[in-house]
């Protein structure tokens, strides 16, 4: 356990695409998800009947969640109640810059900093028990994949085009290393992009039993770089785009770190320098979770991940699912202040995470940020419930 003096940085993280299958519209999580919906104030609960899709709306009420959640678990000195949450004002507001904090309104403090991102079904947090910086970012590499490899078969230089369409948001130099070297300067990229979308096709193959032929649900065979040929035009696109979602995940996290947005004036002289993104991971995101979550809810169990006060968890010497030293330089000067770490969740996911004490760079950058937690819906309502 930490001392109380020790800062607890916490990651945790929702899946919400296995929730209320039942629901079939967002009206319909009324019913579904009321028990959720009764932990929420009046304003969180219209957040969530705002978006039309399910998806996003699930999602929405998942952010809701977790932001209290971490209050709820963190703040200390004094504690926040979960019942505290259901007031008004609820002390979640928006700070000068416009990014969500929580204000005790009792002590006018913000006991607990945090920041929430959310991509195709997954909600991460990444939540400190003290007023520092921090900044995560979600991306997925296969939910827009049809769109993508769409434009990057357009044309006679799709992948310039691609790049073409974002270039406001990515510094020049960023943008040359895309277009040309990054293939040449992260050996094995096509490779591991290859198998990432094997185990995803193998995966979906299970799931409707439409296997290799065989009945197996194994998935197609393998071709291209997996067969020990050349890669087919689409595995060189899908290595392609992985560097670019490791980029968009970098940036956006610093990004919200610093409370700014993507239209913030100086996003052309904020530069990862020869960055490359994490090797996937083998198994979906929610395999190993929801084993790990139910068996925290048979232990009673609901700590906080990693960081400078938790307990860590045990992970491996080599990394492979891991990035954790991108150099970081603005207007030409390294940065390094600025703890970031990019990491792999599932064959399709990453998720960007910074933090940044300023006054005392040296306590940010001690800190290994350890992997995400995945959560269940379960554990945090009966928290919750338990806590009001």
């Amino acid at each position: 356990m930490s001392s109380p003096e020790q800062p607890v940085l916490a990651q945790w993280v929702f899946d919400t695409r296995p929730w209320f299958p039942d629901a079939r519209v967002t009206k319909d999580l009324e019913t579904h998800a009321a028990r959720a919906l009764s932990l929420l104030n009046p304003e969180a609960r219209l957040g969530v009947f705002r978006y039309l899709r399910l998806a996003d709306a699930k999602m929405a009420l998942a952010s809701a969640l977790l932001k209290q959640y971490a209050v709820a678990k963190l703040a200390r000195d004094p504690p926040v109640a979960w019942s505290q949450f259901m007031a008004t004002p609820s002390g979640f507001t928006r700070n000068a810059r416009t990014k969500p904090v929580y204000i005790d309104p009792a002590t006018g403090r913000q006991p607990v900093s945090f920041n929430v991102s959310h991509q195709a079904g997954i909600v991460a947090i990444i939540a400190v028990d003290q007023e520092i910086q921090v900044g995560v970012d979600v991306v997925c590499t296969s939910e827009r994949r049809a769109r993508d490899h769409a434009i990057l078969a357009a044309g006679d230089d799709g992948w310039a085009d691609f790049l073409d369409i974002h270039k406001d948001v990515f510094a020049p130099g960023e943008v040359r290393y895309l277009h040309s070297r990054v293939l040449a300067a992260v050996p094995g990229l096509v490779a591991q992009a290859a198998r990432a979308h094997a185990h995803l096709d193998a995966a979906a193959g299970a799931e409707t039993g439409a296997g290799a032929g065989d009945g197996s649900g194994a998935g197609p065979p393998p071709r291209g770089v997996l067969a020990g040929g050349p890669p087919t035009p689409e595995q060189t696109m899908d290595a392609k785009l992985r560097a670019f979602y490791a980029l968009w995940a970098l940036r956006e996290a610093y990004v919200k770190l610093t409370g700014d947005a993507l239209v913030a004036p100086w996003l052309h002289e904020l530069e990862f320098v020869d960055f490359r993104p994490p090797w996937p991971a083998a198994a979906p995101l929610g395999a190993a979770a929801a084993a790990a979550a139910a068996a925290r809810e048979g232990q009673g169990q609901g700590q906080e991940s990693g960081g400078p006060g938790g307990e860590e968890e045990e992970e491996p010497e080599v990394e492979p699912e891991v990035v954790r030293s991108t150099e970081i330089r603005f207007r030409g000067r390294k940065v390094e202040d600025v703890n970031m770490c990019l990491r792999s969740m599932g064959p399709d996911y990453m998720v960007a995470t910074a933090v940044r004490t300023p006054g005392r760079p040296e306590e940010a950058l001690g800190w290994r940020i350890g992997p995400y937690e995945v959560l269940s819906l379960e554990e945090v309502l009966s928290f919750a419930e338990s806590s009001r």
